[in-house]
């Protein structure tokens, strides 16, 4: 019988959606599913759904419900972790106060100066739950869904035993929009996909083991899919290569798109996937679910039609029921560098084909990226490796130059101006930096 601990259980999209598919399974049917999350009333809530998906499922499955995450640790043979470190109220100044400064963000969860910050917050939450994970369950293998992937998995990967990998829906949702760009289904694309969180690449896009990219190619003719993903496309028609994540995130990654207003406009307003607003995207869906969550919540607690519960297209379930001793089942996993791409650097979190089995995270090595591919990587790199030493050590000095570096920022402010958003950015997120005894450099 498997133990699957849920940390932040009070995701309650994502963890109905998680332990629908989890309970699939044969070997899993029967799981204890542990859930827990720091916000009673949330907690409350989730275990009410997911008891219903037992109920109506006719599962033999166990649900506990609990605040200690120790608790919900012990003995765990496996642990989701969707957890938002912080809170919306701080994060709103991710995005506003470097908009001060002319760097104008559309997601900000994931990297550019938002994504360092909130790796700052969250980093020091994840390293302890890993070393809990040391101490009561330390065979379990750690899925981490939670933003910014790279910088928390680095963090996680490096000062930790546990097996952890991070998870990401942009590779298999892109890998199928390609194939609907082409009329291809998807049963008959075979792809090799390399790099780092929201910026791999396809190094290999086929159908029925043929190069696919001179379909993309004609495709992006068509008005209605050049104008679909504007970024990503003049991203592929430079490099010649396809990036996993949307370009409302894209966007934000680089130079090219959001240095300038008429940019933003020629590139970013209706064709990211990820309409701007006030706040940012991102960022305004969950202001405005924090109005209307609860009576989201009831409606479906209230509503008598059956639930659907069809297995659907998230990575966990597949790769636990392969840890507990099921079928191994591939994946896009967000691990380690040992080798694996070999003009990134050692160490680093990389996004690479894993094979998940009973020995856990079996990576799949794919040797040098195309240059112009590993140049945005090793970029993007260098100021997330930064960012992981300064949440870990509490050194102010390494923010700075992480933002020093980060390509939005450098692109539109100067390191004087970069030093003074620092600065603010770390006056306002000082109640969420326990490590850092000072913030001045």
């Amino acid at each position: 019988m498997a133990r699957i601990a849920f940390i932040g259980a009070g995701s309650f999209g994502f963890t109905r959606t998680l332990v629908k598919d989890i309970l699939t399974f044969p070997l899993l049917k029967d799981a204890t599913l542990a859930l827990m999350d720091v916000d009673p009333e949330r907690l409350d809530y989730i275990t009410k759904a997911v008891k219903r998906i037992v109920k109506e499922g006719k599962y033999p499955a166990k649900v506990v419900a609990t605040t200690s995450r120790q608790e919900a640790l012990a003995g765990a043979d496996a642990v989701i972790c969707t957890i938002l470190a912080g809170g919306v109220d701080v994060w709103q100044h991710d995005i506003l106060i470097p908009k001060e400064y002319g760097v104008d963000m559309n997601v900000g969860d994931t990297r550019s100066v938002a994504g360092v910050f909130r790796a700052l917050r969250t980093i020091p939450v994840m390293l302890s739950i890993v070393k809990d994970m040391e101490k009561v369950c330390p065979q379990a293998i750690l899925l981490n869904y939670t933003n910014p992937m790279a910088m928390l998995c680095r963090a996680m990967q490096r000062e930790s035993t546990i097996k952890v990998s991070g998870l990401c829906h942009s590779v298999q949702g892109t890998a199928e929009m390609l194939a609907k760009w082409i009329g291809a289904p998807m049963n008959e694309i075979d792809y090799v996909c390399a790099g780092i969180n929201h910026q791999a690449f396809y190094l290999k896009y086929e159908w029925n083991r043929q190069d696919a990219y001179p379909l993309i190619r004609k495709a992006m003719k068509k008005p209605e899919v050049y104008n679909e993903e504007k970024v990503r496309n003049e991203m592929f028609l430079a490099f010649n290569y396809y990036v996993t994540e949307s370009s409302g995130h894209n966007s934000e990654y680089n130079w090219w798109f959001r240095k300038r207003q008429d940019l933003i406009e020629k590139y970013c307003t209706d064709s990211t996937g990820w309409n701007p607003g006030k706040y940012g995207y991102i960022l305004d869906c969950y202001l405005d679910s924090k109005k209307t969550w609860k009576k989201q919540i009831k409606d479906w607690l209230a509503d008598k039609k059956p639930l659907d519960l069809k297995r659907g297209h998230e990575y966990a379930a597949s790769i636990i029921s392969a840890w507990m001793g099921g079928d191994a089942f591939e994946f896009n996993g967000n691990v380690p560098n040992t080798g694996l791409i070999s003009n990134l650097p050692q160490g680093a979190c990389v996004e690479v084909p894993v094979v998940a089995n009973r020995r856990g995270f079996n990576a799949i090595a794919v040797g040098a990226l195309p240059p112009q591919l590993a140049a945005l990587n090793n970029i993007s790199i260098a100021v997330e490796e930064m960012a992981v030493e300064a949440a870990i050590t509490g050194n102010p000095e390494l923010v700075y130059h992480a933002i020093c570096y980060d390509p939005l920022s450098a692109a539109v402010c100067s390191l004087a101006e970069i030093r003074s958003m620092v600065k603010a950015m770390l006056k306002q997120n000082q109640a969420y930096l326990p490590q850092f005894k000072s913030l001045k450099f």
